[in-house]
């Protein structure tokens, strides 16, 4: 690898260990210990710590202030080795905390593409997929996941093992403590669903189909007073076999924590 493919700033603190890509820069002040892996391309602002054994992919860009890596806020932990796993091209704005998994091996993964905004925590053992924003402020608690192209809103903080399903929008300034089902919009406290994600969904460019049909599962889950399990069997029997109907099924199917109606 050529020297002058990494710009290393004079007051950076860099683990000689520390495996560095192609093309990466690492601003003022910052440190980067001995377990950490970047990958090409990634920018590394001013007075960041990555830290224990995290993994960055391509592209990815840390601003000012960010801590990635450092010891989950568990009480169980006892020092075990744990992992932070990030994919490419994501966005990590100013002082966003992000923890690594607890537990022997215990791992917390974000996938590609996301966007983490100024301050927002993402806690030990969540699952963050891909085209995520979460937005100033957002507090994942511990094992929470966040499905492909969610939006979660400023100052918004999700209880530990919720999932938000893939294209769901959540308000700002909103406690989650239940299950955010795909393709809906939630807001208000204590938090309920408005609707169908329809903004959300035909900037996506889902067909119009996709979009009438989620608008009648929708009011088959939230306004006709069933069950969760009776909601399910009217999505098995009255619904043509859409993936998105499917993956409405498999979401109510497998909710632990119960879903926000």
């Amino acid at each position: 690898m050529p020297v002058s493919s990494v710009k290393i700033h004079p007051t950076a603190l860099v683990d000689p260990k520390a495996r560095l890509g192609e093309g990466i820069t690492v601003g003022p002040y910052s440190i980067l210990d001995s377990n950490v892996v970047i990958g090409d391309g990634t920018v590394i602002g001013a007075h960041c710590v990555i830290t224990g054994h995290t993994v960055l992919g391509r592209k990815n860009r840390v601003f000012t202030g960010a801590v990635l890596g450092s010891e989950p806020q568990d009480v169980k932990y006892n020092g075990e080795e744990t992992y932070l796993e990030i994919g490419d091209e994501n966005i990590f704005r100013e002082y966003v905390t992000i923890n690594p998994g607890t537990g022997e091996g215990g791992k917390t993964v974000i996938g590609n593409h996301n966007w983490i905004m100024i301050q927002a925590h993402v806690g030990h053992n969540c699952v963050i997929h891909n085209h995520v924003k979460l937005a100033n402020g957002v507090m994942l608690g511990g094992h929470a996941v966040i499905e492909d192209n969610a939006t979660v809103g400023g100052g918004t903080p999700v209880h530990q093992f919720v999932r938000i399903g893939q294209h769901a929008m959540v308000g700002g300034g909103v406690r989650v403590v239940q299950d955010v089902v795909p393709y809906m919009m939630a807001g208000d406290e204590p938090l309920r669903i408005y609707g169908v994600n329809q903004v959300g969904l035909e900037r996506s460019q889902f067909p119009k189909e996709v979009i009438e049909n989620l608008k009648k599962a929708h009011k088959v889950i939230f306004r006709k007073n069933l069950t969760v399990k009776e909601a399910i069997q009217a999505l098995n029997n009255d619904f043509p076999p859409l993936e998105e109907i499917k993956r409405l099924i498999e979401f109510l199917s497998t909710s632990s924590r119960g879903i926000v109606r």
